[in-house]
């Protein structure tokens, strides 16, 4: 969870500790903001705003907020913008003298959890977990699909296994992915199965696929997560319209039976570092780009299809599959360069590694 931080006093003690926390998360690299009443504010502190309320509502969803003070105060600030665990920002509140520290919200999927133990560690505080797969010890298939990069199918159906674990009921697990390394012990009530087949016996399973065709013929109970691994190559037209860059590539998706969603990273050459429709993808989907000059391109040794004209205008002959190895030269080429309306674009699968 590397989302900015925003840290929120109120008294005088209160402040010091935030003073203090923001500078222990800055000397770790990470974005750190604090606001205090101005009559408190020093060393890089900002004046708490007169509208508290707009400057959550600005950063809701992208921004982690650390409230020092009473739990009270802060749900009451960040009421008007709860909606789900899936969307809300991570909420932790710190009592003054920084002994205890609470994920409040979004504590698995938005990261508080984690969050609160990083607190702990930097202040020497203890944190303290109140959601029942916690307290007891107990797989979460949200927090398992987050540490794993694996897209949630289904979120309905990921609550329905969460409450089930907690009764004890096993649950079956079955990675369809064949590029794909186990570390770690499976924990108690899940069940590793050799074949889809054997997963089906149980009443509900966890199966773990890249690819999807139609609805997957999925059965009731089966709750689909989607390696996020896949490297998209692409070559395209200086100028070419946002809109017309993302229909090009959800096409190349589709026909491979992908979702924009498992886009890892976006490759191209670095004479496309400032394009605008690819600054806009990255930042809709929130996917890194990565840019490379032609002489590291010309690394890849080999490539499926190469084109005079392209490499006149940028010194290699093919963009957007060469982008696309380089990201991840012990993956698997899974789409070889294709051509759309003023784009290219290839894909690249890495290896997929499961964590327990």
């Amino acid at each position: 969870m590397n989302d900015p931080i925003k840290i929120l006093s109120f008294t005088r003690t209160g402040t010091k500790l935030n003073q203090r926390l923001c500078a222990a998360f800055s000397g770790t690299g990470r974005e750190c903001v604090g606001y205090a009443p101005a009559k408190y504010v020093t060393g890089g502190l900002l004046p708490l705003p007169e509208d508290r309320r707009g400057l959550i509502g600005a950063g809701w969803g992208r921004t982690a907020w650390i409230f020092i003070g009473a739990a009270g105060i802060a749900v009451r600030y960040i009421a008007p913008f709860v909606k789900d665990k899936f969307t809300d920002s991570p909420v932790l509140v710190l009592d003054e003298k920084g002994e205890y520290v609470i994920p409040i919200l979004s504590g698995h999927v938005g990261g508080a959890a984690a969050l609160a133990d990083e607190v702990a560690e930097l202040l020497g505080a203890a944190a303290v977990h109140t959601t029942a797969t916690d307290v007891q010890g107990k797989f979460a298939v949200d927090v398992f699909a987050k540490k794993n990069h694996l897209l949630l199918t289904d979120r309905s159906l990921a609550k329905e296994i969460s409450a089930a674990v907690l009764e004890g009921e096993r649950i079956a697990l079955y990675i369809e992915e064949t590029d794909c390394t186990v570390q770690g012990s499976v924990p108690d009530p899940v069940v590793l199965c050799a074949a889809r087949g054997e997963a089906e016996r149980y009443r509900l399973r966890i199966v773990i696929a890249g690819r999807f065709a139609g609805d997957d013929g999925k059965k009731e109970g089966t709750l689909l997560l989607r390696p996020r691994n896949i490297i998209a190559g692409i070559g395209c037209r200086k100028g070419i319209g946002a809109e017309l860059l993302e229909n090009g590539l959800r096409d190349v998706l589709q026909a491979n039976g992908l979702k924009p969603e498992q886009v890892r990273m976006l490759a191209s050459i670095d004479l496309k570092k400032e394009e605008p429709a690819l600054l806009a993808l990255s930042g809709k989907y929130q996917i890194p780009f990565v840019t490379y000059s032609a002489d590291e391109l010309r690394r890849i040794p080999l490539v499926s299809a190469g084109s005079d004209f392209v490499k006149r205008v940028t010194g290699v002959d093919n963009v957007c599959e060469r982008a696309a190895v380089l990201s991840c030269e012990n993956g698997e080429l899974i789409q070889k360069k294709c051509v759309r309306e003023a784009m290219t674009a290839a894909l690249v699968g890495c290896p997929v590694v499961i964590r327990f």
